[in-house]
């Protein structure tokens, strides 16, 4: 069985823009109530993931830097790309394999999926994988 099966597609997921500015990403991460959060080039590739602590660490590490901002309207100024950490949980193909799913979902709460294009397709949550295993055992 493939990512396929488990797929949440691209449509129900919340993701952000690399373009998009701190204040607009913070806006739609407190509306979405996630913590974790996917961000796509406008040209729908994944770029990283977001976490909420990403942004909190942005603004304590370097109080003193020109883009930390003092207040929320400085948010404005600030461009999510300049946060990124485009290491951070990197993307499985859609062809992969339940087996490579499960050690990453050790670390990390969902694993964005992307196609032979590198377009993003959307995630794999920790639950489904975990549901899926539970079944696959109670089948046996």
């Amino acid at each position: 069985m493939n990512v396929a099966f488990l797929l949440i597609p691209k449509i129900n997921v919340s993701y952000l823009y690399d373009d998009w500015t701190l204040r607009q990403a913070l806006e739609k991460m407190r509306h979405s109530g996630y913590t974790a959060i996917p961000v796509l080039s406008r040209d729908g590739r994944y770029r990283c993931t977001v976490t909420l602590g990403d942004f909190l660490w942005y603004l304590v590490d370097d109080p003193d830097a020109p883009l930390a901002p003092r207040d929320i309207h400085e948010t404005e100024k600030v461009m999510l790309r300049d946060i990124m950490r485009p290491d951070s949980n990197p993307p499985v193909r859609i062809d992969a394999e339940i087996e490579e799913l499960m050690g990453r979902a050790l670390e990390q709460n969902f694993i964005p999926v992307v196609d032979d294009r590198d377009a993003f397709s959307g995630i794999v949550t920790r639950r489904d994988i975990i549901a899926h295993l539970l079944r696959s055992c109670m089948n046996e």
